[in-house]
């Protein structure tokens, strides 16, 4: 099962790997509306929400500073250097696939309650971190193909 689940994860992340070769550097600062989040800002806040699944959903003892996730934070305009995204975005995959790792099969049926989510199964947790990416990537490729 969890290899499966680690399969899974995988391959719901290719929503987001897959468009990597498309960005460059100077479309990190890109917006879809002033107020709206930057390409750099979504590309770091899903690193920084794999760092925290890991941690607090699959119990792997790494220390997590999120500069993305928070009351108060917002786009500042400072993730617009793109080797720092992706390095940040293959090390935070390469941490919740080894967290993924960590678990035992009975694990993904175990409950664990969170304030952003309730309580749901650490297979649920998992479906929740594949959707959220995806649904980042869906705006990273909007505002790739329309932002300014």
């Amino acid at each position: 099962m969890t290899q499966q689940l680690l399969q899974l994860f995988r391959m719901g992340r290719t929503r987001l790997s897959n468009q990597f070769p498309n960005i460059q550097e100077k479309d990190l600062s890109k917006k879809l509306h002033p107020d709206s989040n930057s390409i750099g800002f979504l590309l770091r806040h899903i690193s920084d929400v794999e760092y925290l699944f890991a941690k607090n959903v699959f119990g792997l003892d790494v220390k997590v500073k999120t500069f993305t996730v928070g009351i108060g934070l917002h786009d500042s305009g400072k993730f617009t250097v793109l080797e720092e995204e992706i390095k940040a975005l293959s090390a935070s995959a390469a941490t919740l696939e080894q967290a993924i790792l960590m678990q035992k099969e009975e694990d993904w049926e175990k409950s664990i309650t969170t304030a952003q989510f309730g309580t749901i199964t650490k297979t649920e947790a998992l479906a929740r971190i594949v959707s959220h990416t995806a649904y980042h990537a869906g705006q990273i490729g909007l505002i790739l193909k329309y932002g300014a």
